[in-house]
């Protein structure tokens, strides 16, 4: 295939294109691979990202056997550089960052004070400087947050205009668990190398390799099974903007079974993997412990950080208010409910649709926010689609860390351990002596 072209002259640069008049002129990036055969764009803020190619189930098959590439233009790029960066950023959110050298991968959550998520980012360090990959859309904002609280610290926040980001899917996992807790049956846990043509590639800056659906340090999990996860690893790739067109064509001449990919293929296999995301399961109200995100973003072992009080808490009582569930939508139906419908159950809303996509496999596949007390084997009604739901966070809403007995249940036991009468607690809230 040939190199993808600027799409609008020279002067654009690599998958530029120039807007605007006179001294107004703003530079928009449009994905070089919206230049070739069959692509289309979506609309609004991914008007610069390819959708599909014409083939969404076959672009998702190349997916999951590694030989396809999808463009993440649309999600943006914010680093931390200086001596404090680690240990700051561990201070701040939610996961441990300090001691991370080149070719770790990390993931972080920004919680607000009510333990609600604020931001996400997935994280890598290259030894001088903290790279920070989010939704685009949150970009501009976590950068800002970020900025405010550098106080006297020695760190520098900035938005990096100049790189893009690409997507590639390792097939079988090999997540790597780092933590003392048991990972979940099911998950490799090798860690063969990423695809590493990406390093030789020109433009190339470094590589996310996406800890999901592993148990990480300090991390714990809500499911616990055979996670569907397991069949797929993500890996983003930053690249210098300038040349990301060069390095994209070479990836995909490197073998002859590769081709390009759209967000709907990519979507797919998100979604058939339960992987949570900043702009599809995150609204005003998540939590982590909602979303099984305790895996890969949150430590549950460090302190100090916004939110903390809230996630100890609901790990500790369970019961957090609403559960991620997968959803296996009716497939005789046309059209597909869209994200943020209501899903109804006896004429009541129970929850909403998050994320939804067509599967080349299974067929319509969707994940959704219920209400945690929503019976397990409950039929739900989607907009007049009908879907079953699977279960990835428990109704009782506890984890593998969380405690056997609720703390503080023995105080109000009429018969307390060693038959201590209701009123003279010698037990306290550890275990029986």
């Amino acid at each position: 295939m040939s190199e993808p072209t600027p799409a609008d002259g020279d002067d654009a640069g690599v998958g530029g294109t120039e807007v605007g008049t006179g001294a107004e002129t703003v530079s928009v990036w449009r994905s070089p691979l919206l230049d070739l055969p069959r692509a289309v764009a979506g609309e609004e803020a991914l008007a610069g990202v390819p959708l599909h190619f014409g083939d969404p189930s076959g672009e998702q098959w190349a997916l999951e056997a590694g030989e396809a590439l999808a463009d993440r233009s649309d999600l943006g790029v914010v680093t931390v550089s200086g001596p404090d960066r680690q240990t700051w950023l561990t201070s701040i959110a939610s996961q441990v960052i300090t001691g991370m050298t080149p070719g770790e991968s990390r993931e972080l959550l920004v919680l607000d004070p009510q333990g609600h998520i604020e931001h996400a980012a997935a994280v890598a360090d290259d030894g001088t400087t903290t790279w920070l990959i989010t939704d685009g859309d949150r970009a501009d904002a976590l950068s800002e947050w970020l900025d405010s609280m550098r106080f006297a610290l020695r760190v520098e926040v900035a938005i990096r205009e100049d790189v893009t980001v690409v997507t590639t899917v390792t097939p079988g996992g090999g997540v790597v668990p780092t933590s003392d807790v048991t990972t979940s049956p099911g998950v490799d846990t090798s860690r063969p190398p990423h695809d590493g043509t990406f390093g030789d590639l020109p433009g190339w800056i470094l590589t996310w390799d996406d800890p999901w659906p592993g148990v990480v340090g300090g991390g714990t999990e809500y499911f616990r099974g055979v996670h569907p996860g397991a069949l797929t690893r993500f890996h983003l790739h930053v690249l210098e903007k300038a040349r990301a067109g060069e390095a994209m064509t070479a990836w995909l001449e490197a073998a002859p079974r590769r081709r390009p990919a759209g967000l709907l293929a990519l979507e797919a296999v998100r979604i058939a993997a339960w992987r949570p995301g900043i702009d599809h399961e995150v609204d005003a109200r998540a939590i982590p412990a909602e979303l099984d995100w305790l895996r890969t973003a949150v430590h549950t072992h460090k302190g100090c950080y916004r939110g903390q009080e809230s996630v100890a808490r609901v790990l500790n009582l369970g019961r957090p208010p609403r559960r991620l569930v997968f959803l296996q939508l009716d497939g005789s139906m046309v059209d597909l409910p869209a994200a943020g419908s209501a899903i109804m159950r006896g004429g009541r809303r129970v929850g909403t649709v998050t994320s939804v996509a067509r599967h080349a496999d299974m067929g319509p596949i969707a994940l959704a926010l219920v209400a945690r007390a929503l019976p397990a084997d409950a039929v739900l009604d989607l907009d007049g689609v009908a879907a079953a739901q699977e279960l990835i966070v428990p109704i009782d809403g506890r984890s593998a860390a969380s405690p056997v007995e609720r703390p503080g249940a023995g105080l109000r036991n009429p018969v307390l351990r060693h038959g201590d009468v209701r009123g003279t607690p010698t037990g306290g809230l550890g275990p029986a002596q």
